[in-house]
């Protein structure tokens, strides 16, 4: 009886094992490699740019004055060997890849590399992008959008890293009244934070901006 209480135990674990792979694999595009799981998030380098679609009212007037499905953006950074993504939230902060993606709609993400980072992006530039940005970290989200470093917002935290840590300009950047203003949900958001005195020449970055950049190429594309 207790022989057959253990082989039943170990059967039980190795179809929870299982079961717990599959669903691992379907998240990350794991394979099976061997004897190892590879996941499609072992292409992710450091330096790498990765947007997903947020889910809030402002997240979505992000969408639709943008004309993109993209409303939040980070970079990837790696500590003691594990990838972390550094992004604008409440506070700005060091986020794990793998709990970074599943904040996102559906899991979906989209990452993006610099074209020629194997020579643009070497050990000592990747190390001055990481202490430049060490200077936003725990600093208060901007819900202005204002284009200064007292707060900050996602796209805008990842543009002046590349600017000001690489001296790479990643793309120009625009003006707020060079957006889709014109929708209600938009206004709303606006009204909401500015009252009647929307800042149309603020300069912005969106998250849109970054990955449609001429200089980056899509590395994963998860949609």
């Amino acid at each position: 009886m207790k022989k057959t209480k253990y082989i039943f135990a170990i059967i039980t674990f190795l179809m929870s094992f299982g079961c717990a792979l599959f669903i691992a694999n379907s998240m990350f595009g794991n394979i099976l490699f061997g004897s190892r799981p590879v996941s499609i998030l072992d292409k992710i380098k450091e330096g790498d740019m990765i947007f997903q679609t947020s889910q809030s009212k402002q997240c979505e007037a992000i969408r639709i004055a943008t004309n993109s499905k993209f409303s939040h953006c980070g970079i990837v950074f790696i500590e003691k060997g594990e990838k972390y993504v550094f992004e604008a939230v409440q506070p700005v902060k060091y986020t794990p890849l793998e709990t970074w993606i599943r904040h996102g709609k559906e899991n979906q993400f989209v990452v993006t590399r610099i074209k020629n980072a194997s020579t643009l992006l070497n050990i000592e530039t990747l190390q001055k992008m990481k202490n430049y940005a060490k200077r936003f970290n725990n600093k208060d989200y901007d819900l202005y959008f204002e284009w200064s470093d007292d707060k900050i917002y996602c796209s805008e935290l990842i543009w002046k890293i590349y600017k000001n840590g690489a001296g790479i300009e990643l793309c120009p950047l625009q003006k707020l009244k060079d957006f889709n203003l014109k929708d209600t949900r938009v206004k709303a958001i606006l009204a909401e934070r500015y009252g009647n005195k929307i800042p149309l020449d603020e300069s912005v970055i969106a998250p849109s901006n970054l990955e449609k950049s001429k200089i980056v190429t899509t590395i994963i594309d998860t949609y």
